[in-house]
């Protein structure tokens, strides 16, 4: 019996989904600590959650096994699930080492800094390794990178908000960040979806043919409800920090995150199946 492509294509967006969450989170909150004052224990829990979903992203890591015959991802080589492997446990080794320094502020940002990275290049020995041909790795590294600033930040934003609830007198400055990094981000990732649509970057997608052929309704419900939509919400919500009007931000920001995760799980789905960037 022949397994419908969207099943082929289930362990590989998982993995997606979940490394975006810990690569992104981690990153976000790298940065917070180091340019806001977020306090210690926020900067714990999301630190020791990017730990736990990147090891999720570790045992959910697709096999050279699996079936992905009539897709466009590449299963890759048994070699590939190894390195892809190692450098998750690499920076699983780090994030725990950034928990273990927090006391120390230069110590922690070396090892942070240094952590991101190997995210960005866990990120990109899987592009090299799913995609196609060599050439197509780098708009995917590029799509896998930005969807884990996305997806990542805005969990990281969510959780935020939830501190202010439970301690509404710390200062409005980490989540003012996090909201204007979270909105450039989410700017980026409207302008590639114009240059990706309109000029083509997927493995055998040209200009347009996105917009006029195949999935074009979830095309356009990436870019209006998982995009769009998303800029508006968290533009609002960084307004109403500003007044430390914490509940409703974190309301803009919990309907944020519903949209991104949607939006993470078609773009992969989209790319995995169909070869389509968007």
């Amino acid at each position: 019996m022949t397994v419908p492509p969207l099943v082929q294509t289930l362990p590989y967006v998982a993995w997606i989904l979940l490394a975006a969450l810990a690569f992104g989170g981690f990153a976000f909150v790298v940065v917070t600590r180091h340019l806001s004052d977020a306090t210690s224990g926020y900067v714990r829990f999301m630190a020791g959650t990017s730990v736990i979903l990147a090891l999720l992203t570790l045992f959910a890591t697709p096999t050279a096994q699996v079936e992905t015959e009539g897709v466009v991802i590449n299963p890759g080589t048994g070699a590939d699930d190894i390195w892809i492997t190692r450098l998750l446990v690499v920076f699983i080794v780090l994030a725990i080492a950034y928990l273990v320094a927090m006391s120390n502020k230069r110590a922690a940002g070396v090892i942070g800094a240094i952590g991101v990275g190997s995210s960005v290049v866990v990120l990109a020995r899987a592009a090299l390794a799913w995609a196609p041909t060599a050439a197509d790795a780098v708009p995917f590294l590029v799509q896998l990178v930005i969807l884990s600033l996305v997806t990542g930040g805005s969990m990281a934003a969510i959780v935020l908000g939830h501190w202010y609830l439970v301690t509404p007198k710390i200062s409005e400055r980490p989540l003012v960040l996090q909201c204007r990094l979270l909105l450039g981000t989410l700017i980026v990732q409207a302008l590639l979806f114009v240059v990706w649509t309109t000029l083509g970057g997927g493995p055998g997608q040209t200009a347009f043919s996105a917009l006029t052929s195949g999935p074009v309704l979830l095309v356009a419900l990436r870019l209006l409800v998982t995009i769009a939509f998303p800029i508006v919400l968290v533009w609002m919500a960084w307004r109403t920090t500003l007044t430390r009007s914490m509940e409703s931000a974190t309301g803009l920001l919990y309907i944020n995150f519903a949209a991104v995760l949607a939006g993470t799980i078609g773009a992969a789905a989209l790319y995995t199946a169909n070869g389509i960037l968007v």
